[in-house]
């Protein structure tokens, strides 16, 4: 009875550090019942120690090779569904804009670097995944009718990734890893068709969030902020932010006549529009020189 007891108290100090401590006390505390348990050949704590080691690393911070590889994943779960448009010179075009805006931002730096690649699709819309992988879409292009309304797209983008808006659902992912270490007790009681139905759930659980991401798009907060931060980050680099909102303008004429894309995954073209007017109260509209005019008309011209 007193070993019983001993237990449950050893493991309630475990998991009541869970609310107290920092991620490297968690792991310290999670290594030592667990090794307890091992000694002691006690499956309780053993798996009471690996699942606060588990959540002890799901706290920890996302380094950026971490975000990197978790977007490069979400990116080829894009290109599940959408091919890439094959047009060097276009391309080219987009990523030096994105260059531009991202030098000027403050967070410049990327572990591999800032991407945008163009989907061959008539959809209206634009993704960006952590880690610096930017997809637009050629529908959403040929509403553009400048290169500071292309630039308006991308420093969107580039914001969603620079706020770690991605992120926030990655770490949801981490804590749903954690959960599964927390059932460890449970799982060594289930038969092992039942034990791959639990993991199964988890596993779909991540796949949720991915299409969460593409398909759902982020919340409507998300959104707004990801708008004022554009602004910020074109002004810095030298485009026009009200272009942001000649660009919101164009999108509220083809929403009314599209379906999926920016209608399911933004707020209304409305509802920003009368957003981003009330933030460009603070900045001076730019008069943009003609060569931003020709250079962006030359560079879509070849778009078929």
């Amino acid at each position: 009875m007193k070993k019983n007891v001993g237990i449950c108290k050893l493991s309630s100090l475990a998991l009541f550090c869970l609310m107290i401590s920092s991620c490297v006390v968690m792991d310290v505390v999670g290594a030592g019942v667990s090794l307890v348990g091992v000694i002691t050949d006690n499956p309780v704590l053993e798996s009471t120690g690996t699942a606060v080691s588990s959540i002890a690393e799901a706290s920890a911070p996302i380094t950026p090779a971490q975000e990197y590889y978790i977007g490069r994943s979400v990116a080829a779960s894009i290109l599940t569904t959408y091919k890439i448009y094959q047009n060097e010179e276009l391309t080219r075009y987009i990523n030096k804009v994105c260059q531009v805006l991202v030098i000027n931002s403050n967070r410049s730096e990327m572990y591999n670097g800032y991407h945008v690649a163009v989907l061959d699709t008539s959809q209206i819309n634009a993704f960006a995944s952590s880690g610096g992988h930017i997809f637009v879409t050629k529908g959403l292009l040929e509403c553009a009718n400048s290169e500071d309304a292309l630039a308006a797209i991308l420093a969107h983008e580039i914001a969603h990734i620079q706020l770690q808006h991605g992120i926030s659902a990655i770490k949801s992912s981490r804590w749903t890893s954690a959960v599964t270490a927390t059932a460890g007790a449970t799982l060594n009681m289930l038969s092992e068709g039942e034990a791959e139905d639990v993991v199964k759930a988890f596993d779909e659980s991540v796949s949720d969030i991915v299409s969460t991401m593409v398909n759902t798009g982020y919340s409507q907060s998300q959104e707004y902020d990801a708008d004022e931060t554009a602004l910020e980050i074109m002004e810095a680099a030298g485009y026009n932010p009200h272009a942001l909102l000649d660009m919101l303008h164009l999108l509220q004429e083809k929403q009314p006549n599209t379906s999926g894309g920016f209608a399911s995954t933004h707020p209304s073209a409305k509802k920003r529009i009368k957003k981003a007017e009330k933030n460009l109260r603070d900045y001076d509209e730019l008069i943009i020189p003609e060569i931003r005019y020709q250079r962006f008309v030359q560079a879509l011209s070849k778009m078929t």
